[in-house]
């Protein structure tokens, strides 16, 4: 398998976790999101939306969107699972995840944070509130007790809660009303899987 990414994204860095966690080998190739590497003729053909990540599994297949890719992982390498087998429980998970995949990411997107800036909305102001709205809301649905956001077992809800703290940390977020969480993410972090998956020791750390 290749994995298109860029060490900075947080959509990448959810998927290097569970390739990382499952014990799934695979090669990584920059795409630098600064130099708009995404954009190129070449890249469209693999990833029409031109973002990162894209999972090549062979020469004919290429999955792009990371939620798709972590279910993929999830059917072919069900061990260590991201869900539990209880349905409810399964589905309290994934709605914590989404709000992070689906509330807080896609408006803090690259290519849409350049957007409003052109409108004259201050880029930073504007990702950080909708960070404090996602993250308020993850706070109240995960459980108030164990090591990660749901017990003592990782879940997907950890690997997209993880590089959003990232990228809290990255843009100044004030963490102080979300103790949970940080000591979600510390927990996480001294994991083999969350340490090989880090944005700064991806091969490309060193770039823009």
């Amino acid at each position: 398998m290749i994995l298109f990414s860029y060490w900075r994204s947080t959509t990448s860095y959810r998927v290097r976790v569970a390739l990382h966690l499952k014990g799934i080998s695979f090669t990584t190739r920059s795409i630098n999101l600064v130099d708009g590497e995404e954009c190129s003729e070449g890249y469209k053909l693999l990833n029409p939306s031109m973002g990162v990540p894209a999972l090549q599994i062979n020469d004919d297949v290429t999955l792009t969107q990371s939620m798709a890719i972590l279910s993929y992982l999830e059917t072919i390498t069900p061990t260590p699972a991201m869900l539990p087998s209880d349905p409810i429980k399964s589905a309290l998970i994934t709605a914590a995840a989404n709000i992070i995949a689906c509330d807080i990411h896609p408006v803090n997107n690259l290519k849409v944070v350049n957007k409003v800036k052109s409108h004259g909305v201050e880029g930073r102001d504007w990702i950080v509130d909708w960070m404090n709205q996602g993250l308020t809301a993850y706070q109240k649905l995960i459980e108030p007790m164990g090591r990660y956001s749901f017990g003592d077992a990782l879940t997907l809800a950890d690997i997209c809660l993880v590089p959003q703290l990232y990228n809290a940390h990255r843009w100044g977020v004030d963490l102080t009303p979300f103790k949970r969480l940080v000591e979600i993410e510390q927990a996480c972090l001294i994991t083999d899987a969350f340490q090989k998956a880090h944005p700064d020791n991806q091969p490309d750390s060193d770039t823009p």
